[in-house]
């Protein structure tokens, strides 16, 4: 199991000391870039099952192409 956990920058060292001690657990922290890649994708994938669950409408690919 993955499990991504958003700890404040001063309490993160000592937790980081903690999971490495233990034997099973790999633990290893992300960069920002990464963080930032990952909640952007959960977003995404929100928004594809508000659409799906019909709370939210989708627009049309040209109109996305438009935007850019």
């Amino acid at each position: 199991m993955k499990v991504l956990l958003e700890i404040p920058d001063n309490k993160a060292v000592s937790l980081m000391e903690v999971l490495r001690s233990i034997s099973y657990v790999k633990a290893k922290p992300l960069t920002n870039y990464k963080a930032q890649l990952l909640s952007e994708i959960k977003d995404a994938v929100d928004e594809i099952n508000l659409i799906k669950a019909g709370k939210k409408t989708a627009r049309s690919a040209e109109d996305f192409l438009n935007e850019l």
